[in-house]
C-alpha cells in the first residue's frame, strides 16, 4: 500500500481507486488511468484496508458497510479515505491531501476574497461539487488568518485534512467521530471554547446550518462548505433547508450574517494540471436586500454589474481563463452552469466554438 500511495503522489494524481478484480486506478488531472499492476482480490483488498484503518473505523466498516478516515505517511502526504462495500466486495478511494499547507498566492485567490479573512464576524461559504478544491481553498484562507491575525481558530472536520501548525494564531482541529460526536455537537461546544474563527467542514443539515448562522451573528467569523454550484443557489439551498414558517426569519438572519460566497469548479488546464474557476459573491446592501426579500434570482445580475467590487460570475471567471489560454473554450462550456450566455461571450471575443448551447 505504501508504494502505491507513493506512486500516486509522485504522479501528481488526486485519487486512488481500489476495487476487486481491477488494477489500481489513479485519477490524474481529472482523468481515470488504470495502472499496469495485477488486479486485487477481495481478501487482498480487505487486508490492505484493515492495515491502514483505525480501530474505531474497523468496527464502523463492519457494522455499516462504509467508513471515512484519514491516513498519513510522514514526509509524503495525508490521505482522506472512504472504504465501503459493493456487490463485488470491498472498495476504497484515497484522496491526496498535500503535506504542505497551500497559500492564497499559490491558488491565485483574489485580494477581495482575502479581505474576507479580516472580518471579525459573519459567514463565508466556499461551495462547489465534490472534488472541486473546497478544502484546499479553505486551507489557504485559514493559513492567511494564521499568518496575519492573533486569534483562536477552531476547525471541525470529517476527517481532518490539512494540518495547521500554530503561527500567529492558536488553532484547535477537531475530527468528527474521533474528537467529537458530530458537527452539530462540536459547533455548540465551540461557542464555549473562546473562539474567534470557526471552520465547519460540512454544513450537512438544518441544525448545523442554523447554529453556524447563529455563531456568525454572535460575533464570530464562520467558514463553511456546501455542495452548491453558484452563489444564488447557495442562498436558496440554505433557506430551503428550513420549514416554510421559519424561512422569512432565516432570510433576515442570512441577509445580515452572510459576507461572501466563493463557488468554484476545477477545470483542466491546456498545459496540464487543473485550475479553479471561482464565482465570487461579496455581500453588499443590494445583495442583502435581495436575500431578505427572497429575490435571489436577481443575484447573478448584481454580481455581473459589481466587477469593480471584486465580484465575478462563474461565466466571467471561465471566460478569463479562456482569454489567458489556461483552459479551452470546450472546457469552459463543460463547466458552465449558464451555457447560452457563455457561448455568446466566447463568440463576441472571437473564440471558435465547436458546440451549441
Amino acid at each position: 500500500m505504501g508504494e502505491l500511495l507513493k506512486a500516486l503522489v509522485q504522479s501528481n494524481s488526486s485519487d486512488l481507486h481500489l476495487r476487486v478484480g481491477e488494477p489500481p486506478v489513479f485519477r490524474t488531472h481529472g482523468e481515470m488511468k488504470r495502472q499496469a499492476t495485477p488486479p486485487v482480490n477481495p481478501e487482498q483488498l480487505e487486508l490492505m484496508l484493515l492495515a491502514v484503518m483505525p480501530d474505531r473505523n474497523r468496527t464502523e466498516w463492519k457494522e455499516t458497510g462504509d467508513s471515512d478516515f484519514a491516513y498519513e505517511i510522514r514526509g509524503l502526504a495525508r490521505f482522506r479515505v472512504n472504504a465501503a462495500r459493493d456487490r463485488k466486495g470491498p472498495f476504497a478511494v484515497f484522496r491526496v491531501i498535500p503535506a504542505q499547507v497551500v497559500t492564497v498566492d499559490q491558488l491565485a485567490i483574489s485580494k477581495e476574497v482575502q479581505q474576507l479573512c479580516y472580518l471579525t464576524k459573519g459567514l463565508v461559504l466556499v461551495t462547489g461539487p465534490t472534488g472541486s478544491g473546497k478544502s484546499t481553498t479553505l486551507c489557504a484562507l485559514i493559513d492567511l488568518i494564521n499568518r496575519t491575525r492573533t486569534d483562536h481558530i477552531i476547525t471541525i472536520e470529517d476527517p481532518i485534512e490539512f494540518v495547521h501548525e500554530n503561527k500567529q494564531c492558536v488553532i484547535t482541529q477537531r475530527q468528527v467521530g474521533v474528537h467529537t460526536e458530530g458537527f452539530k455537537r462540536a459547533l455548540r461546544a465551540a461557542l464555549r471554547e473562546d473562539p474567534d474563527i470557526v471552520l465547519v467542514g460540512e454544513m450537512r443539515d438544518l441544525e448545523t446550518i442554523a447554529i453556524a448562522i447563529e455563531t456568525a451573528e454572535t460575533g464570530h467569523l464562520v467558514f463553511g462548505t456546501l455542495h452548491t454550484t453558484t452563489a444564488a443557489s447557495t442562498v436558496d439551498r440554505i433557506i430551503d433547508q428550513f420549514p416554510a414558517d421559519r424561512q422569512s426569519q432565516i432570510r433576515v438572519m442570512l441577509s445580515e450574517s452572510l459576507k461572501g460566497v466563493i463557488a468554484q469548479t476545477l477545470c483542466k488546464r491546456i498545459a496540464g494540471g487543473r485550475v479553479a474557476a471561482r464565482e465570487i459573491l461579496l455581500t453588499t446592501p443590494a445583495i442583502s436586500n435581495l436575500i431578505r426579500e427572497g429575490k435571489t434570482f436577481q443575484i447573478p445580475s448584481i454580481i455581473q454589474t459589481s466587477k469593480q467590487l471584486g465580484m465575478l460570475t462563474l461565466n466571467d471567471a471561465l471566460l478569463e481563463l479562456v482569454e489567458k489560454k489556461e483552459i479551452s473554450p470546450d472546457e469552459a462550456y463543460m463547466k458552465s452552469v449558464e451555457k447560452a450566455g457563455l457561448v455568446s461571450s466566447l463568440k463576441a471575443r472571437g473564440h471558435k466554438v465547436s458546440f451549441t448551447a
